[in-house]
């Protein structure tokens, strides 16, 4: 997180343990003391890990200092051991998006536990355990999906809709014309022209007073408290 950002929270956060004493104040003594709240925004990418990009996007971010949150697909998991190691080691969130990138709408119990416990197994085999929350292919899922998840499931109020073209500027407009504050933007790591438009928009807001956040640090800094089986676009959420 940059220095900004996390000077910020970490202000917010001993205001909040430390409150200010509850006594009336002498009408020539020093004003309140207010902190003005930065918007806060989760980066998020899907479909990862792949070295061609997360690892120059990795570092784009680790550069500007910004955290984002990714979802990964199992099965690109082998040989890209050191990129999953390297996001929890830069403050990264990693979470699931199934093994082989399918549908969770529909499926047997038993092809949803394997999609979603063996990715989870890789992840743990290389960050240990931990709570990796799901994202689901295609934001589709059903009430069985739900009830079986185990984990708050993570969707997005933006999405460009990066994978469609190769325009970096109309990827980069689409974000920046429409974010707000609270907002989960969804990205995906696959794609050159993603990176090169993701870190632009990093740079973009960073400039316009933005902080970007993970998704679990949004939610947290909301006040709002994950539970499995519920979905969330924004923060506060729309559930």
């Amino acid at each position: 997180m940059n220095k900004r950002c996390a000077m910020f929270l970490g202000l917010l956060a001993l205001i909040l343990i430390f409150p200010a004493p509850e006594q009336s104040l002498p009408a020539d003594g020093p004003a309140e003391v207010t902190v003005d709240t930065p918007p806060l925004v989760a980066l998020t990418f899907d479909d990862g890990p792949r070295s061609s990009t997360t690892g120059p996007l990795l570092d784009g971010l680790e550069l500007r200092e910004v955290p984002a949150t990714f979802f990964l697909v199992g099965s690109r998991i082998a040989g890209n051991e050191d990129l999953v190691r390297r996001m929890a080691a830069e403050g990264h969130q990693v979470g699931v998006h199934t093994f082989d990138h399918v549908m969770l709408k529909g499926l047997s119990r038993q092809e949803f536990d394997r999609q979603l416990s063996q990715t989870r197994a890789c992840i743990v085999d290389l960050l240990g355990e931990g709570e990796y929350w799901l994202r689901p292919p295609y934001g589709l899922l059903d009430d069985h999906a739900r009830q079986w998840c185990g984990s708050p499931l993570i969707l997005w109020s933006v999405d460009p809709e990066d994978w469609k073209d190769e325009n970096v500027d109309r990827i980069v407009a689409a974000v920046v014309n429409q974010v707000s504050d609270g907002d989960i933007i969804l990205m995906h790591d696959l794609f050159s022209t993603s990176v090169e438009a993701a870190l632009r928009v990093v740079d973009e807001l960073l400039e316009r007073g933005y902080c970007f956040v993970t998704v679990e640090q949004l939610l947290e800094e909301r006040g709002v408290t994950p539970e499995a089986g519920v979905h969330y676009r924004r923060a506060p959420g729309e559930n």
